[in-house]
């Protein structure tokens, strides 16, 4: 059974970092492109990073320079770093294996003083 479990989420003050992790299970992890997600309120869902098999990455340009996608195969874990946060960060956070309809249930950051 294939499972997504987000979490590190909380409430950081703008300009603060935050790492969120996303723990994977029921399929092979290692050979898996992953990828982050955002939902803001009253908005749609979307894009933020993705990190392929062989770990190259790519990045929506809202977060480009600010946040950094890694991943731990031994864990079966991918993290989203998070620099430099903005109040328009503010989102709850999924991530997902590529070209699978499966999220978990996401994690909330909140950017704000």
């Amino acid at each position: 059974q294939v499972q997504i479990v987000e979490s590190g989420g909380g409430l950081v003050q703008p300009g603060g970092s935050l790492r969120l992790s996303c723990a994977a299970s029921g399929f092979t992890f290692s050979s898996s492109a992953m990828s982050w997600h955002r939902q803001a309120p009253g908005k749609e869902r979307e894009w933020v990073a993705t990190i392929t098999s062989s770990s190259i990455t790519n990045y929506a340009d809202s977060v480009k320079g600010r946040f950094t996608i890694s991943r731990d195969n031994a864990k079966n874990t991918v993290y989203l770093q998070m620099a430099s946060l903005k109040p328009e960060d503010t989102a709850v956070y999924y991530c997902k294996r590529v070209g699978y309809s499966l999220w978990g249930q996401g994690t909330q950051v909140t950017v704000s003083s």
